[in-house]
């Protein structure tokens, strides 16, 4: 019998985030996401209770609401200002920005829009606001090793650097 995902078993994946209005392919990861279920919960609450008793093969589709998830979206946190008043390396659609208020809490804020005299940044998660479908595909389950579970994930050994003269600082 196939191993099903359950507590301690390492589990890799892969999935996209749909929108559920547009079909449009939010996000897409590839490459396996590897992680130890039940020790690291790298995914919604949602979606890992949904992967529970899969096997490799498998694929499911989930259905989240992003203002559960992340709650409803802030206009506040969406700010304007002339582009001179923003330092060159964050003049660009995507980057991010940690941003610290004066009592010390930081938040990630994303640009979203550049033009010739203004920079938009937003606070909100990107699906804020969004109904999306989580599409997985299981690759991989079995039994994690202790360092997997101690780690949460998959444990990479270092490179072996024979050979290679160690030089002090």
């Amino acid at each position: 019998m196939a191993d099903t995902i359950q507590h301690n078993k390492y589990v890799e994946l892969k999935y996209r985030v749909v929108d559920a209005k547009t079909r449009h392919v939010l996000t897409a990861v590839d490459f396996p996401l590897g992680y130890v279920h039940g020790v690291n919960d790298v995914l919604s609450s949602q979606v890992m209770a949904e992967l529970e008793g899969k096997a490799v093969g498998d694929t499911l589709s989930v259905a989240l609401d992003c203002n559960t998830l992340f709650g409803a979206r802030d206009e506040s946190l969406v700010v304007t200002d002339l582009v001179e008043n923003v330092p060159e390396e964050y003049r660009e659609v995507g980057t991010s920005i940690l941003m610290e208020n004066d009592r010390g809490e930081t938040k990630t804020f994303l640009v979203t829009r550049v033009d010739d005299k203004t920079l938009t940044i937003d606070g909100n998660n990107p699906l804020c606001g969004r109904d999306v479908v989580f599409e997985l595909e299981i690759l991989t389950v079995r039994d994690a090793t202790e360092a997997e579970m101690a780690a949460g994930g998959k444990v990479e050994k270092p490179p072996a650097l024979t050979g290679v003269k160690q030089v002090p600082f």
